[in-house]
């Protein structure tokens, strides 16, 4: 059994995450989310009125007592570098403590990282100058809040060569993941990586068993597997497409499901993978009892925040009154004489009199001019919204400027606007 220690704020952290590497993949393009990862991966992109998508990971390892963390990038990387190195900084090196970012460097051959298994291959030398007992790979675009350490234990305690993490998702979307088949004790049996025609959890036609991203690998096992892989002409050189799979049935490999420790019920998890997601995610926050909790205290999420005022809300005459109701507001809003509801609002958005903003996810430094209607939208950074525009208002003319998606969220760039100036 793993013994465990008990930190100040009563959480439990195994002893196991003391000899634990983690090697998180944010090298990943982000296509799905269209114009918001013009500019930058989808690790980076802002999440929840003060975040980054990475953030969750990273609080999750040093939350869980994991202090030796890779971070290993590639595709439009320089956003995601900048926050770390101004968030993440405080970990103490004296202590063999690091986030250290590792940008793709062709260190084996003339090619760049070929899949996930390739990124973690290329980068051994670095694992094994840490000298780490076990190696939790994860993935670096999802949001959830999860202590590795219980997973860690588990893999240890059932003699495990492979744990992979695993949630229940609805069937009908489970063609996006890695899907699963295990039997009564969690042994997987099949590892099929989007497949058309998903697999189903046993006694629950609705439901199938997705894949998190995350992998515990004993590290000589994990130097053996990735090895041999890299020797195979044929292989993607991916972890859901090639380890996985190949080692079921020559190895033991075992499904850890993300539960709640205490009441086993399924914790909170989301792939933000396309902007209805990432939308969605977001209008999940301003609910009065949201299923991700971003107020707790024994499992802060960690970011780096530029230094700025309260957000303030002024004027207070009939239809010009300064006013956000069901939403979130960061530090350095200002909402003017203006009505804000059920929105997400980040650092330094300025909203003027006169209009409304409904529904609706505004990135950094975004000014709303006055007299605007902005509703069911998701604004990126840097967006100047002219007096008087409308959003969200009339398909058929946003459908000309915009982007919307297949649940009409209307996404503006900075860019659409620019270019809209343009051609006026």
């Amino acid at each position: 059994m793993a013994r465990t220690a008990r930190t100040s704020s009563g959480r439990y952290v195994s002893r196991l995450t003391r000899g634990t590497l983690a090697v998180i993949m944010a090298g990943g393009r982000g296509e799905r989310l269209k114009a918001l990862t013009d500019h930058r991966c989808k690790p980076a992109t802002p999440f929840g009125g003060k975040f980054r998508i990475i953030d969750f990971v990273l609080s999750n390892c040093v939350n869980s007592g994991i202090r030796q963390i890779f971070l290993l990038t590639q595709y439009k990387a320089q956003s995601l570098i900048q926050h770390v190195q101004h968030g993440w900084g405080y970990l103490r090196g004296e202590f063999n403590e690091f986030v250290e970012i590792i940008p793709a460097q062709q260190q084996i051959g003339a090619h760049w990282y070929r899949g996930t298994a390739d990124a973690v291959y290329q980068n051994l030398d670095l694992i094994r100058a840490h000298r780490p007992t076990h190696v939790l790979v994860l993935a670096g675009d999802h949001i959830y809040k999860m202590d590795y350490g219980p997973m860690i234990a588990d893999h240890l305690e059932r003699r495990a060569d492979i744990t992979v993490g695993v949630v229940q998702v609805p069937r009908a979307e489970a063609h996006d993941f890695g899907v699963m088949t295990v039997n009564e004790d969690n042994r997987i049996l099949k590892f099929a990586e989007k497949p058309a025609e998903p697999d189903t959890v046993p006694g629950n036609e609705a439901l199938s068993l997705a894949s998190m991203g995350i992998y515990v690998f004993n590290t000589r096992l994990l130097e053996r597997l990735l090895a041999e892989n890299a020797d195979n002409p044929q292989s993607k050189h991916d972890f859901g497409r090639n380890i996985i799979p190949e080692s079921i049935g020559k190895l033991d490999v075992f499904a850890y499901p993300f539960q709640d420790v205490r009441t086993r019920a399924q914790a909170y998890w989301r792939d933000v993978g396309n902007v209805d997601a990432y939308y969605q995610a977001n209008m999940e926050l301003v609910q009065v009892d949201p299923e991700l909790n971003v107020y707790d205290h024994n499992w802060p999420i960690w970011t780096y925040q530029r230094q700025q005022p309260p957000a303030k809300f002024v004027l207070d005459e009939e239809g010009r009154r300064g006013m956000a109701v069901n939403s979130l507001a960061a530090g350095g809003v200002i909402v003017s004489g203006a009505h804000v509801t059920g929105s997400v609002l980040f650092s330094n958005v300025h909203v003027e009199e006169y209009s409304r903003v409904e529904q609706c996810v505004v990135l950094p430094d975004v000014s709303i001019g006055k007299g605007c209607v902005v509703r069911r939208a998701v604004l990126d950074e840097g967006c100047e919204v002219p007096d008087g525009m409308r959003i969200g208002m009339d398909r058929e003319e946003d459908e000309k400027r915009f982007y919307i998606t297949r649940q009409g969220v209307v996404l503006v760039t900075a860019d659409m606007l620019r270019d809209l100036n343009s051609a006026a």
